[in-house]
């Protein structure tokens, strides 16, 4: 099987607008100018610190898409130390987390970002991959529900749902599962190879070929070369049909 890899990250930046007045004012106004500066004085501080964590953040993600993930956690957790309450960094630092197979600490990072906003796809959908690389596919179920919940035409979901399905022997689930993202996505063809793996686990050859040579077509080398080495097709690997397609 293969899973779909690509992690939900979040770029939400704000827009600082600070405009001053013209210095040129009467000695009549002047005292209503010093309490006006006295009142803005802290919103101009909160403007300073709220800056400052969408420069973490920003610098974050330049480390995460440049894949140098420790640099990228320690950025995000300098605009967390300022506001804890930042979702978007919880769930990038998660994915710095992931992609260093630290995936424990990405679960609970992914909770953090959950904590606070609780329709957040991207968590879901992340904390969903963080569990199936170790392991533990029921969980791993649930975090997939609940990223489709959120946002039904999530095929990458899907996809990833009916490979965890598919370890936990629940075929007919997991088939239903592709058969949702090749509806969102019809051209998805990773969706139809896991498909043709879920149906070769169940010895079903005519199944299995009709869709792995869905797969092919759509990627062609790819798929002939993996399923050459693929575990999954052992139960049908003699099969003569199987073999003529992977000439």
């Amino acid at each position: 099987m293969v899973v779909w890899r690509d992690l939900g990250a979040t770029s939400l930046f704000a827009l600082l607008i600070v405009s001053c007045s013209d210095g040129r004012n009467s000695a009549g106004e002047m005292s209503k100018q010093v309490v006006q500066k006295t009142n803005v004085s802290p919103l101009l501080a909160e403007a300073y610190e709220t800056q400052k964590v969408e420069d973490y953040f920003q610098q974050g993600n330049n480390f995460l898409e440049s894949h140098r993930y420790n640099l990228a956690i320690a950025e995000y957790d300098k605009a967390l130390k300022i506001k804890k309450d930042k979702y978007e960094a919880w769930i990038n630092q998660g994915n710095a987390l992931t992609a260093l197979q630290r995936y424990k600490d990405a679960i609970a990072t992914y909770d953090k970002a959950i904590g606070i906003k609780k329709d957040l796809h991207e968590a879901w959908y992340n904390r969903g991959n963080a569990l199936t690389a170790l392991h533990l596919y029921q969980d791993a179920v649930v975090a997939y529900k609940k990223a489709i919940a959120i946002k039904p035409d999530k095929y990458e979901a899907w996809i990833n749902q009916g490979i965890a399905l598919t370890k936990l022997a629940r075929y007919t689930e997991a088939i239903a599962a592709y058969d949702k993202a090749i509806a969102i996505q019809p051209k998805k063809h990773e969706a139809y190879y896991n498909k043709a793996c879920s149906y070769a686990l169940q010895n079903n050859i005519e199944l299995t070929t009709e869709n792995l040579q869905k797969a092919i077509k759509l990627y062609p080398n790819k798929y002939q070369q993996l399923a050459k080495s693929d575990p999954d097709f052992d139960k049908v690997r003699r099969d003569k049909r199987f073999r003529e397609l992977l000439q």
